[in-house]
């Protein structure tokens, strides 16, 4: 598993990818920033990390489509399921290595609640639920997109599954106002934007925490599945 960790991080980092990714999230977050900053918005941060969740619908795609795909095109891929390695802990390796670029690139952004604790007194507690929340999605959201890697040989291709994943959970959330009794409660019970929401707003359960953790378990677990049945058809 580390094995695989440390190959795709340091790919990432020996391309031009995750610097142009990082390079234009900080860009466009600190527009954010500087926005709320300007017309003197309260709880910047959590309004900040509120829009920075939109911005990993475009970010996160284009991060992980290469993650499964390159391998297929470049003919790794044989050489990864012939391996004696677990297609479990291939995939966590690769999953892994996508989270720390992902971390990285948050912590970047963390220059924003330091900048407003020198100057002002904001509510850390907040900080902490919003940034709390806002890794939780992600994991969410590289998982989804890892998964969507799988499924194609064709990175744009996996780019685009990945937007339509990734958008359709954004959304779910409004599909409910189109339904009423059982329907709307498992729409909402669903929506991964409304357990967001709570973070942004303080409020940390513990339920939305095991929510999101499942959630990416479950599209990691069906990236094993997909991999696996291809080792058995190699076999």
């Amino acid at each position: 598993m580390f094995a695989v960790l440390k190959r795709d991080f340091k790919s990432y980092f020996n391309s031009p990818i995750a610097y142009v990714l990082i390079g234009l999230f900080m860009f466009l977050s600190s527009y954010f920033f500087n926005s709320y900053l300007s017309y003197g918005v309260s709880d910047i941060t959590s309004n900040v990390v509120s829009d920075m969740s939109f911005l990993l619908l475009f970010v996160i795609p284009i991060l992980t489509m290469k993650s499964m795909a390159e391998d297929k095109k470049n003919g790794t891929e044989v050489l990864l399921l012939t391996s004696p390695a677990r297609i479990t802990e291939i995939v966590m390796g690769k999953f892994l290595a996508l989270y720390c670029v992902f971390l990285i690139m948050t912590g970047f952004t963390l220059i924003f609640p330091i900048i407003l604790t020198v100057f002002g007194d904001p509510d850390l507690a907040l900080i902490f639920s919003s940034y709390l929340g806002f890794v939780l999605y992600g994991a969410v959201f590289v998982a989804v997109g890892l998964f969507a890697s799988s499924l194609t040989e064709n990175q744009i291709v996996a780019a685009i599954i990945g937007f339509v994943g990734l958008f359709a959970l954004y959304t779910i959330r409004y599909l409910a106002s189109y339904f009423s009794g059982f329907l709307y409660d498992v729409f909402t019970w669903l929506s991964i934007a409304d357990r967001y929401n709570d973070f942004m707003n303080g409020i940390i359960d513990i339920s939305s925490v095991i929510f999101m953790i499942s959630l990416a378990a479950i599209f990691i677990y069906l990236t094993v599945r997909v991999v696996e049945r291809k080792r058995w058809s190699q076999g």
